[in-house]
């Protein structure tokens, strides 16, 4: 009898802690689900969420929140012309706690990228040595930022010769990234440092250095005149405060059926952003305005044109000559700069 009642005191002590157990963990218990278990939506589009109570548990009026606003109700339109991560966020109070269950969706491109096809107008010599970073045209003269640490420069360039017409170097522990001018001023990022710097293009004196706040490192940057946008590495391309040069709101890039990570040199060309894809040889084009990669180049033809050797790597470098209406293009440590034109 006393084995019988000692077993039985263990069992249903065990069974009490593991009730305990389930009553904490409440994913044992709810979950956050999508109507038609979607993860991935376009503009316009409409999806519904509510909460699977496996056990029929008492709880709370259920509240959902978009990226942390709440919704009326349970339903949700992407009215937001912006693509990119949602974070969906289910609250409610069950045994006097509260629960939040999460959950991330993603608003993507509708169309699926063009391929947009090109055609070589002419063959430059460029430094092989020049680990190109970035690349822009200022009032006919070519200028570019290089990388690596101890070797980064900001320079102009002769792009006809190839021959380097001014350059200075940066601080050898400041890793050079992209480079745009606007207003007369050239813009440059540093990778991991967290700073860029501005200069007088006539000769290269430093106006100001400025800090990144909101993201953690610089790839590219480009403008359209008035603003200027900057990558970081991630899925993101940020527009910055022309008076503070800090980070104020982005757009994610998308296609139609993922993210596109590691956006990296940066140029603007008839109201779209060209952008490197770091370790791709190819070029997306990204509308502005919502993110969405409306076309892609492959530029794998061309790095097989450069001589092939141990420190070649991919193609980085876009600028646009308005006075030729062409598209100017190499790579990091590419002995050949190419003209290019878009054919339709």
């Amino acid at each position: 009898m006393k084995i019988a009642k000692l077993l039985a005191i263990t069992f249903l002590s065990i069974l009490f802690v593991s009730c305990e157990e389930e009553e904490k963990d409440v994913n044992k218990l709810f979950q956050l689900e999508i109507s038609n278990n979607k993860t991935q939506f376009t503009t316009g589009e409409s999806t519904s969420f509510s909460i699977k109570n496996k056990k029929n548990k008492e709880i709370g009026t259920v509240t959902y929140s978009i990226n942390g606003k709440d919704i009326s109700g349970n339903k949700y339109t992407f009215t937001d012309k912006k693509l990119g991560q949602r974070l969906v966020e289910a609250s409610f109070k069950y045994n006097d706690q509260l629960v939040v269950l999460k959950k991330v969706i993603e608003q993507v491109a509708s169309k699926k990228p063009k391929i947009i096809k090109f055609e070589i107008v002419n063959e430059y010599p460029h430094d092989q040595n020049a680990y190109t970073q970035g690349l822009e045209f200022y009032k006919g003269e070519l200028y570019e930022s290089t990388g690596q640490r101890t070797k980064s420069t900001l320079r102009k360039v002769d792009y006809k010769t190839g021959n380097v017409i001014q350059k200075i170097k940066l601080d050898d522990n400041h890793f050079g990234e992209g480079l745009t001018v606007m207003n007369d001023e050239i813009y440059q990022l540093t990778w991991q440092a967290g700073i860029g710097f501005v200069y007088n293009p006539e000769d290269f004196k430093k106006i100001k250095t400025f800090k990144y706040k909101k993201s953690n490192q610089g790839w590219g940057i480009c403008n359209d005149g008035k603003t200027l946008y900057k990558s970081d590495g991630t899925q993101r391309i940020w527009t910055l405060n022309n008076d503070t040069l800090e980070e104020e709101d982005f757009i994610e890039i998308y296609t139609n059926t993922s993210k596109i990570n590691r956006v990296n040199e940066l140029e603007w060309i008839n109201g779209k952003i060209y952008a490197n894809i770091w370790q791709k040889n190819g070029i997306a084009v990204i509308n502005p305005e919502t993110g969405a990669v409306e076309g892609v180049l492959n530029g794998s033809s061309l790095k097989n044109k450069v001589t092939q050797h141990p420190e070649l790597d991919v193609l980085n470098g876009i600028a646009y000559n308005p006075e030729t209406e062409t598209i100017f293009v190499t790579g990091k440590n590419w002995d050949k700069l190419f003209e290019i034109k878009i054919v339709d």
